[in-house]
């Protein structure tokens, strides 16, 4: 059965990216359009690896990351931030919130796609 990604991002663009290269690698895709409604999705279905944006309207992607790691289904599940903040203090504080990993926009689908292998296989 196919791996489920749960990607959140407010950009439509972003997130149709991400999706067309996720499934055409095999993925399932979850689609979210902020951290709230990224939440209201995981905690709807378990999936195997979620993929989040920073800086989101009604909840940001620390803050998301923070929630889920407080649910006992999501305290070892992968969470990669993908977003265009690279400074080494949010770096600090999404690994200090549970993230697995960081990358950066605009992504590289290959560079994606082989940390997302490394996290679920």
């Amino acid at each position: 059965m196919a791996k489920t990604i749960l990607t959140v991002d407010d950009s439509g663009s972003i997130r149709q990216m991400v999706t067309f290269t996720l499934k055409g690698a095999g993925y399932d895709v979850i689609e979210a359009v902020d951290g709230q409604d990224g939440l209201d999705k995981a905690k709807a279905k378990n999936v195997d690896l979620v993929l989040t944006d920073q800086n989101m309207p009604r909840m940001d992607g620390i803050t998301l990351i923070k929630t889920l790691r407080s649910l006992p289904s999501y305290r070892s599940t992968p969470i990669l931030m993908l977003t265009t903040e690279s400074g080494d203090a949010m770096k600090a504080q999404g690994k200090a919130a549970g993230a697995t990993g960081w990358l950066v926009k605009p992504f590289d689908p290959a560079k994606l796609l082989e940390v997302v292998k490394k996290c679920i296989g």
